[in-house]
């Protein structure tokens, strides 16, 4: 027969039981907490997008002009004609966190994508830098035609390197904007005399090319590599294209600012600057849209962070292209008039009719 414990040894016993109890649940709870604690501050393979800066192009930045015109006749502006970005979290190799992620649902003016689509794996964060700077450049150039042509000037056309990636065979010699005169003593009249002319010949052949850079003629050599994307295929590692300009200068200021995005406001702002009249009538205006030299406005990237950018910054009209209405819908800030237009010409007109009084077209409505 088992003898009965002495009095008050079970209740030790039953203490000792849910004391052990007790301290293996806090520790399976601490335990647990810290797993989540971490996880929520690891790395996530999206990028969030959300409302960048946006850049006045008639105004100045850190006490420069955006866009400086000297050697003709300019004519003073007022308000404000804003360049819209969209600042971007993640880069290629990480740094969005899942707190940071789950925050963007919240908050109907960010986006998530995959990292991928931005930065697939074979591509690297120097490359996509160039890429931007370089599509930055050309909206530049494409600006000035545009402008320069709905004003009737002449244009001048220059092929040159608009980019150079790093650590290709180019890297060093090349710099972005040096005019491309010659290569193996054959002229260069446009860009793909220089592409077929490097793809023509094996990896590893040496050319000579004239260059200018800054008003100074200048010889340099290239070896072709093989190109990382292409195995087999010659490559330099540079972009190139056409440059356009005018016969006086048109310079622009912004740094740090990559994509083709800019190219309407670049060029409504040159346009302001060349004519007399008030463009904005000292209103504040802001929108997107790549431009091609012709003027015809091409669609973007990120139309809903633009809009939000552009509100929050004060801008009462937004200029963008029309194939983002559908996307824009339901999306457009209290206070914002969203007009959509197809061509320079045609932004200048609805600019035109808004500081006028006069209604602006909007999209359609969705069915």
């Amino acid at each position: 027969m088992k003898e009965p414990l002495p009095i008050g040894k079970e209740s030790v016993v039953s203490r000792e039981k849910w004391g052990s109890r007790t301290i293996t649940l806090l520790v399976s709870v601490a335990v647990t907490l810290s797993i989540l604690g971490i996880a929520f501050f690891l790395p996530v393979p999206f990028i969030k997008l959300a409302p960048g800066p946006t850049f006045n192009v008639i105004g100045e930045v850190d006490g420069s002009p955006v866009i400086q015109i000297s050697g003709t006749e300019t004519f003073p502006t007022s308000g404000d004609l804003d360049m819209t970005t969209v600042r971007e979290s993640g880069g290629p190799r990480g740094g969005l966190t899942f707190v940071d992620a789950i925050g963007s649902w919240f908050d109907a003016s960010d986006a998530l994508v995959p990292r991928e689509m931005v930065y697939p794996d074979d591509v690297s964060g120097e490359d996509v830098k160039a890429r931007n700077a370089a599509l930055f450049s050309t909206s530049e150039s494409n600006s000035v035609a545009a402008a320069l042509n709905y004003l009737d000037l002449p244009v001048q056309t220059r092929v040159v390197a608009t980019a150079v990636i790093v650590g290709a065979p180019a890297d060093e010699v090349f710099l972005p904007r040096d005019e491309i005169l010659s290569i193996n003593a054959a002229e260069v009249t446009s860009p793909s005399d220089v592409v077929e002319a490097v793809q023509g010949s094996p990896v590893g052949t040496e050319f000579t090319i004239e260059i200018r850079r800054m008003s100074e003629d200048k010889t340099v050599t290239v070896v072709s590599g093989e190109n990382p994307d292409a195995p087999d295929r010659p490559y330099f590692g540079i972009s190139v294209g056409k440059l356009y300009s005018a016969e006086f200068d048109i310079n622009f200021t912004l740094s740090d600012v990559g994509g083709p995005s800019a190219g309407l406001m670049f060029a409504t702002g040159i346009v302001d600057k060349l004519t007399p009249a008030d463009l904005t009538g000292g209103g504040h205006v802001a929108g997107t849209g790549t431009i091609t030299p012709e003027g015809e406005v091409g669609p973007i990237g990120g139309i809903r962070q633009k809009l939000a950018g552009a509100r929050s910054a004060g801008a009462e009209l937004f200029l963008m292209p029309e194939q983002h209405c559908a996307e824009a819908q339901g999306h457009i800030p209290d206070g914002l008039t969203v007009t959509p237009v197809t061509s320079l010409t045609d932004a200048l007109k609805e600019l035109g009719h808004w500081v006028a009084g006069i209604a602006v077209t909007s999209c359609p409505a969705t069915p």
